[in-house]
């Protein structure tokens, strides 16, 4: 491994890049390349996106990049919490890929402030309806860029960036619009009047997720399968729409478009398209094994949840600590042992 790329944006220390802490699982092999990528939950793309440049480029010296995309997503009391979640992702980048990332993708940027965290704690400031349209308007930009991706008819499944599944229901029902003969006049266009309207009107997105409903079942649908189940995980939330595709279905010979959004806001469309690689699809299929893994979870109450938010709160940022509490972690699991006076995190792994 000669490049090693972290995306996220749940940090602790605002200045050491998780990308160090992880060099412990690679003693001996200090030659290696990248850092963590921040942007709300675009920042794996970002590591993605670099990290396949660096394999194309002048400095490549043959050895595989390894992207980890992981993040907490916890809110403070109220309607976004229960959409919160927490997931991690690793992809290996190379020659020869099961997965081939096709060259064309489309990217739409903005400035808005639709969530950010300036307070210094874990939780967000949110504008919820901002951040829902800046994602819609996000949609239909990267979609409608010249020279894209034609229609939905070209690629097998699509992936999403998903906060919530209503909202990937919500993007897919746009792009299926822009594919019919029905779509607005000036879509697309900032400042149009209508086109600002369609961005809230809740009519018109229940009227086209109802019209949509059947090619959602049938391209969109599979790749829900964990965001549903775990929430949003920011970084890891698109990987993971990608995780439970390659968990269901045959991707070989298909094309699927992914959509990456991360507030502030950068967004990107691209094009993943499976094939026989070095590493087989049935191979990470097995290693996955997303079913079991999701059954395996055990069910806690709202006010247990409420309970451990509460706990983080009060310990975050706190020096020295000694974290506390009754959950029961799986074979191989690592996790935090202390944090020293001098805020220095030392990790331990349960045994395999």
């Amino acid at each position: 491994v000669g490049r090693l790329e972290v995306g996220t944006e749940t940090l602790i220390d605002k200045s050491k890049s998780i990308k160090t802490s992880l060099l412990r699982l690679f003693e001996g092999n200090a030659n290696m390349e990248g850092v963590t990528s921040v942007n709300a939950c675009y920042g794996g793309t970002a590591a993605l996106f670099n990290s396949v440049a660096w394999v194309e480029s002048s400095a490549w010296d043959g050895r595989y990049a390894i992207v980890v995309c992981g993040d907490i997503a916890v809110y403070e009391k109220g309607p976004a919490r229960p959409s919160g979640g927490c997931g991690a992702v690793a992809l290996l980048i190379g020659p020869d890929a099961s997965l081939v990332l096709e060259p064309q993708r489309t990217t739409h940027a903005l400035d808005c402030w639709d969530f950010y965290k300036p307070k210094g704690g874990e939780y967000p400031l949110v504008d919820g309806a901002l951040s829902q349209a800046c994602y819609l308007r996000c949609v239909d930009a990267c979609y409608s860029n010249p020279g894209s991706y034609g229609n939905l008819a070209a690629c097998d499944y699509c992936v999403f960036h998903a906060p919530y599944n209503k909202l990937v229901r919500k993007a897919h029902a746009r792009l299926a619009l822009r594919d019919s003969n029905d779509r607005p006049r000036n879509w697309c266009v900032a400042g149009d009047v209508a086109y600002e309207q369609s961005l809230v009107d809740k009519g018109l997105d229940a009227s086209l997720r109802k019209a949509s409903a059947d090619d959602y079942e049938k391209r969109v649908a599979p790749s829900t399968e964990a965001p549903r189940h775990i929430g949003n995980c920011y970084t890891a939330s698109v990987f993971f729409g990608l995780v439970s595709l390659v968990a269901s279905k045959d991707l070989e010979g298909k094309r699927v478009l992914l959509f990456s959004y991360g507030s502030g806001a950068v967004a990107s469309m691209y094009v993943l398209k499976g094939r026989a690689g070095k590493i087989a699809l049935s191979s990470i299929r097995s290693t996955v094994d997303l079913s079991a893994r999701l059954s395996k979870r055990v069910e806690r109450s709202a006010a247990d949840f409420a309970e451990a938010c509460d706990a983080r709160e009060a310990a975050y940022g706190a020096a020295p600590l000694e974290p506390s509490g009754g959950v029961p972690l799986a074979a191989g699991t690592f996790f935090l042992r202390g944090v020293d006076a001098k805020h220095r995190r030392e990790y331990g792994r349960t045994a395999a």
